[in-house]
């Protein structure tokens, strides 16, 4: 199937300015992200940043013994492989696919020539950058300190910011290997939240009934990352 999605989708692409947006187009080339993709490996060098435009990305740990569990995710709002232009190159994370769509990836060397212009591209990625660290730092924190509901709830809103429409295709396996607890967790929090008439989940597909309520029920972590990501990230042409 032909990609057809306007590169402009990615909130970051569409906030450059008409002069480095004209730059930067060229290097772009479309790409699919089916589920369970693996962009890439820890401690491996990355050849890529990712854009993706419909799709989410899961950003894990993983364990010596295979465990693992989420610290972020990037969607529609952000940029896969901040370490190619931080300068690291490499990352001790794995970024995965956890709901498939599309995107755009850009080569390295092409988005470190860019961001090393010193101008709105590399301002712009930074502040993303301060975002996610954001996101990472309150995921811990509430993975830490908040009950697994409350997690269940934070992990729905962030991923359905970050989509369009109120359905996640995803399996309560899948998601906690994300929050990196045991599937009969998963199980009892989401049949809870579907009690309170919150979400309705069948096969592997997850609706949000009433978000609202499921805002509410979250805990305050879900609101942080929010207003961080708008700070930092209005919806407007980069400066």
């Amino acid at each position: 199937m032909p990609h057809t999605m306007d590169p402009k989708k990615n909130h970051l692409l569409a906030a450059l300015p008409e002069a480095e947006w004209l730059r930067c187009r060229g290097f772009l080339e479309p790409v699919d992200l089916p589920l369970g993709q693996v962009l890439y490996e820890s401690g491996r060098p990355m050849s890529h940043v990712y854009f993706p435009c419909n799709a989410i990305v899961s950003l894990l740990f993983v364990m010596e013994n295979g465990a693992s569990a989420e610290i972020a995710v990037v969607g529609n709002e952000g940029i896969v492989g901040i370490s190619l232009f931080m300068g690291g190159g490499s990352t001790p994370s794995r970024a995965v696919v956890q709901s498939a769509g599309l995107g755009y990836r850009m080569r390295a060397g092409a988005l470190t020539e860019e961001f090393n212009r010193s101008g709105p591209l590399m301002h712009l990625l930074l502040r993303y950058t301060q975002a996610l660290i954001t996101q990472m730092a309150q995921t811990a924190a509430c993975n830490r300190h908040h009950s697994l509901d409350q997690q269940l709830c934070r992990w729905l809103l962030l991923s359905l910011d970050r989509l369009q429409g109120d359905e996640l295709v995803m399996t309560q396996e899948l998601i906690a290997n994300m929050l990196g607890v045991r599937r009969e967790g998963v199980t009892e929090a989401a049949l809870k939240l579907q009690k309170l008439g919150l979400i309705r989940y069948a096969r592997g597909r997850i609706s949000v009934l009433d978000r609202a309520g499921l805002e509410q029920r979250s805990c305050e972590c879900y609101g942080v990352v929010k207003k961080e990501y708008e700070r930092l990230l209005p919806d407007r042409v980069a400066a």
